[in-house]
């Protein structure tokens, strides 16, 4: 009898049950690679979107999104959990456990190990064949292991320890977007945002997703991390390219928005937008050796030839002068265990530990000590600073008026340093940061101090809102008895802003400082 197959075919006897699972696996891993070969070819494909071509009724049927209100709450809660959140799969990351044993058996380590074990088998064929045998290779075998798992205990802890602080950072200042939610905007996490959501941005933000840009006002954006355009690009809701990463309605997921401000639709999220694809290609690439993790070891392959050679030298020549073959091999082991330079793995990582806590008194942590080494040939290092470990977070601390530097009074009850209010040129100076600013408060914090209120918009903005809330009147008030006409948003170019309330016989305006020499 036989085993019928799918196709009616019959399966002969000689496949045994025990074989199959062996076959089954080699099929599987088969199958495993074709499968990650074919989506590293997708991968590598020309991006296929049509969304910068359709009309704005167009994106709104296929989003099902209401170009002005957005999405509702529930219906955004829907699309994340059907979705996931908005973040690129993370890299397969290491095991601590797996971390832990390259630290001790890993690199110059397995060296010492080795020489450790030699040593106690040398002690152990003494013990067999002399009734007090010294203890010389004991002591040794213990001081070697000893020494290693000191070592590899403590350059674990040096890492952990600062991969722990590298990843708090991370939560310290959570990206953030300005989305439009049943008519209302509100400040969520990036992962929070969805697909059709309509997301504004403005200069200094940080594009949360692959977006089709409905509005725009002089806005530009640095590709130079996509497409390694070193000028930034302008934006327009207009369709001007059939390529996708051409055209100037589309804004791409982590790029920065370095000028003006935009709205758009969110159309593609995670792993789905651009960014996302090149991650996903970049993440199978092997990581290399550290110089100083090379170096070693070569060094560790030049002891062992030299160690060998000198210890088959001298078991040769205990051999010719009349040893005996124990004796002999207790000379190889010697020789070789001799040539182990025990005291080098300590001495190197205490040094790399030392220049590592100099850098971290300098607010400078290093997440792996053998980086530590390529400092020497480093002579620049440049950062973003502003967001990135600092809140930004701004308040007023002084003005100028009436050719005066006043301190301003940024307690809550308006008890702290006093300037004359009852000054023409502060109710104008207060009018105009209060109108010729895009920042606002979000919904339902009446019952919290202004200080401590969220707000939606530019920090410098936001610090200025809060300082009018205070010391003047409400801005809301303010700017529901002169609506907004048109107006010159501010950005990097010109440095100013200009305004034009309704009601207002003159333009408003603000500008940065100028420099004098």
């Amino acid at each position: 009898m036989g085993l019928w197959g799918k196709k009616g075919t019959v399966a002969p006897h000689d496949q045994s049950p025990r074989r199959r699972p062996k076959t089954g696996l080699i099929k599987k891993k088969m199958v495993k690679r074709e499968k990650q070969k074919r989506n590293m070819e997708e991968l590598k494909k020309e991006v296929v979107m049509d969304d910068h071509k359709l009309t704005l009724e167009e994106l709104s049927t296929k989003y099902s999104v209401d170009l002005t209100k957005g999405h509702s709450h529930q219906r955004a809660k829907e699309i994340l959990t059907r979705d996931g959140p908005n973040t690129l799969t993370p890299p397969p990351t290491t095991p601590e456990w797996v971390k832990f044993c390259k630290q001790l058996f890993g690199g110059f380590s397995l060296l010492l190990w080795t020489g450790a074990i030699l040593c106690f088998v040398a002690y152990s064929i003494q013990i067999y064949f002399s009734e007090e045998p010294t203890k010389d290779n004991l002591y040794l075998s213990i001081v070697l292991s000893v020494v290693v798992l000191i070592t590899g205990c403590f350059s674990y802890y040096q890492e952990a320890k600062s991969s722990k602080i590298m990843e708090s950072f991370k939560n310290m200042v959570p990206q953030q977007a300005l989305v439009i939610r049943g008519g209302e905007k509100m400040q969520i996490n990036v992962q929070e945002v969805v697909l059709g959501d309509l997301v504004e941005i403005k200069g200094g933000d940080r594009v949360p997703a692959d977006l089709r840009l409905i509005s725009a006002q002089g806005c530009k954006v640095d590709n130079s991390s996509l497409t390694g355009e070193s000028e930034p690009q302008s934006r327009s809701p207009d369709f001007t390219h059939e390529n996708p990463l051409e055209t100037r309605n589309i804004c791409f997921f982590s790029t920065n928005c370095v000028e003006g401000t935009a709205r758009g639709i969110v159309i593609a999220t995670g792993d789905s937008t651009v960014m996302g694809r090149i991650a996903s290609l970049t993440s199978g690439l092997a990581v290399g050796q550290t110089p100083i993790a090379a170096e070693i070891e070569h060094f560790i392959h030049l002891i062992t030839v030299v160690a060998v050679f000198l210890g088959v030298t001298f078991f040769v020549l205990s051999l010719l002068l009349g040893y005996g073959w124990l004796e002999a091999i207790i000379f190889l082991i010697g020789i070789i265990v001799a040539n182990v330079p025990e005291g080098l793995l300590a001495t190197v990582t205490v040094c790399l530990t030392l220049t590592a806590k100099r850098m971290a008194r300098k607010n400078c942590l290093v997440k792996n000590l053998e980086a530590v080494e390529t400092l020497g040939s480093t002579s620049t290092i440049c950062s973003d600073k502003t967001g990135t470990l600092t809140q930004n977070r701004m308040t007023v601390a002084h003005m100028w008026f009436d050719m005066t530097v006043y301190e301003a009074d940024t307690t809550e009850e308006q008890t702290g340093k006093t300037f004359t209010k009852s000054s023409d040129t502060w109710f104008i100076l207060a009018r105009i940061a209060g109108l010729c600013n895009r920042a606002d408060f979000k919904a339902n914090q009446e019952i919290l101090p202004i200080a401590k209120r969220a707000t939606t918009g530019d920090a410098s903005e936001s610090a200025l809102l809060k300082f009018i809330e205070q010391s003047y009147s409400s801005v809301a008030e303010m700017r529901e008895k002169n609506p907004k006409v048109a107006e010159i948003p501010f950005n990097s170019t010109n440095k100013y802003q200009v305004q034009n309330p309704q009601r207002c016989p003159s333009t408003f305006g603000r500008t940065a400082p100028r420099p004098t020499y």
